[in-house]
């Protein structure tokens, strides 16, 4: 593999970074909206399991909380 000098490899990431194509104020509002939304559907969702396996413990050893 051939070394490539700073300068070259400084003017290759940009190059590089010229391409990448960055979302919009928009798309990464939705994003983070739709990122919040999901947690908060996981998290009832992993409360609401939790809950119930401990009722389940609860029934069949008579231990817990």
């Amino acid at each position: 593999m051939a070394k490539t000098s700073p300068a070259q490899f400084v003017q290759q990431v940009r190059s590089e970074a010229k391409k990448v194509s960055w979302p919009t104020r928009k798309e990464t509002t939705v994003s983070t909206i739709m990122v919040f939304v999901m947690v908060a559907l996981a998290s009832i969702f992993f409360f609401v399991v939790d809950q119930l396996l401990s009722w389940g413990v609860k029934l069949v050893f008579g231990v817990g909380g």
